[in-house]
């Protein structure tokens, strides 16, 4: 029963999470848009306001017209929307589900001992400890190079190095699936405190100084934008960092840091072009897709790279053999069995009698052949031979003898 109800909890944080990711992540994507598609205002009206930029847009039956203070208002406005809960909302569900899966099933899913022969405890104060110590790293960074000459350009070549450390790190320690995505919720994780202790702050101090009449310092916007910026360069390493766990053939690899790190990359080239892009039409310019392209070569460099070999002679006489279902079964009793059997039916599916293995063909073909996510972090150590048996015989048919 307890499997069953935990069962429940994993769908319904993962919902959430999804949806409030959405909500924040389109809200970024929407307002770093927004920031680089203004144009000054020509009306003196706006101008005298204090208006630095405007933006005429339609949509939804309707015409939209957003403005953008240099600083702030002169008066603050009765109602004042703040944008923090879809961050906050996406970061709690987000380490709810990591608590859930990974952090209460240490011993199964944080652990390899393949990879790295350590109690659960210690696994879990080291998952712990990526989400806090890149984000201290990240924010003295920051703090340390952000105002200087070139800042954003020493910055993000410092984070990237951090982010190949971490990889590097976490697929030697981790189990390849933990890996990947202990990764992501690190870089999640400094997205959410952006949010958290500089941007909302910023802006409520802004608020504070405006309604008691004080001037504000531009270095709070400033501060604010720097920090957005970042985060939304972090969107896409991060969503197929939390994608690739759905994978087993990328954080299976070999090299699988390497195949982490380059996913990210991909992801930043892409993003960076288009947020690029954003400012070159409004500037006339034209728009630097070089920088998709270069992300997108990466993914096909990257695909070729870790693609499967060709089959070997030896494994093309195999393949013309027919598999009897006993060859089958016997993989199956030897890998499979153990979390899938009358008493303990993980997912649902149980594989102990002939009948249940060939009602669960297509799952069993699909989770341990194309996949490769079963058995989990390869508990069993079931070979890419078996798995080939496996395959054979599902693509025959999946005979009963």
């Amino acid at each position: 029963m307890l499997g069953y109800v935990l069962e429940w909890t994993n769908l319904l944080l993962r919902w959430a999470h999804v949806i409030t990711a959405i909500a924040w992540i389109g809200s970024s994507f929407y307002f770093v848009f927004l920031d680089n598609s203004l144009t000054k205002p020509e009306d003196p009206d706006l101008k005298a306001k204090g208006v630095d930029g405007e933006l005429w847009a339609v949509h939804g039956g309707g015409f939209y017209h957003p403005q953008k203070y240099l600083v702030a208002p002169a008066k603050m406005p009765q109602n004042l929307h703040w944008f923090y809960w879809e961050s906050y909302s996406t970061w709690l569900t987000g380490f709810s589900l990591f608590t859930v899966l990974y952090l209460y099933n240490a011993g199964s899913f944080l652990v390899d001992k393949s990879v790295y022969d350590w109690s659960a405890t210690s696994a879990i104060a080291a998952a712990l400890g990526f989400l806090v110590v890149f984000w201290l790293a990240y924010d003295a960074l920051c703090r340390s190079f952000g105002r200087k000459k070139h800042g954003d350009l020493i910055v993000g070549l410092a984070v990237l190095l951090c982010v190949v450390l971490a990889s590097w790190v976490a697929c030697h320690l981790f189990s390849g699936r933990a890996a990947f995505l202990l990764v992501g919720a690190m870089i999640a994780t400094t997205m959410s405190a952006n949010v958290f202790f500089w941007i909302i702050p910023g802006q409520r101090t802004v608020v504070s100084l405006l309604k008691a009449g004080k001037p504000v310092d531009p270095v709070y916007g400033w501060r604010a934008k720097q920090r957005s910026v970042h985060n939304t360069y972090f969107t896409l390493p991060v969503l197929i960092a939390m994608l690739s766990n759905h994978y087993g053939w990328l954080y299976t690899a070999k090299n699988n840091w390497l195949v982490l790190v380059l996913l990210m990359l991909a992801g930043a080239l892409i993003r960076h072009s288009f947020v690029a892009r954003h400012k070159a039409l409004v500037q006339g310019r034209r728009p630097p897709w070089e920088h998709a392209v270069a992300g997108v070569l990466l993914l096909v460099g990257l695909a070729a790279w870790i693609a499967p070999p060709p089959p070997s002679a030896e494994e093309l006489a195999q393949a013309a053999t027919p598999v009897h279902f006993a060859d089958v079964k016997a993989v199956i009793d030897q890998r499979c069995v153990l979390c899938h059997n009358a008493q303990l039916q993980n997912k649902g599916i149980a594989l102990h009698t002939p009948e249940l293995i060939k009602k669960n063909a297509q799952a069993l073909y699909q989770q341990a052949v194309v996949l490769k996510l079963m058995p989990f972090n390869n508990v069993t150590q079931i070979t890419d031979s078996e798995r080939a048996t496996i395959r054979r015989w599902f693509e025959a048919g999946a005979p009963a003898n």
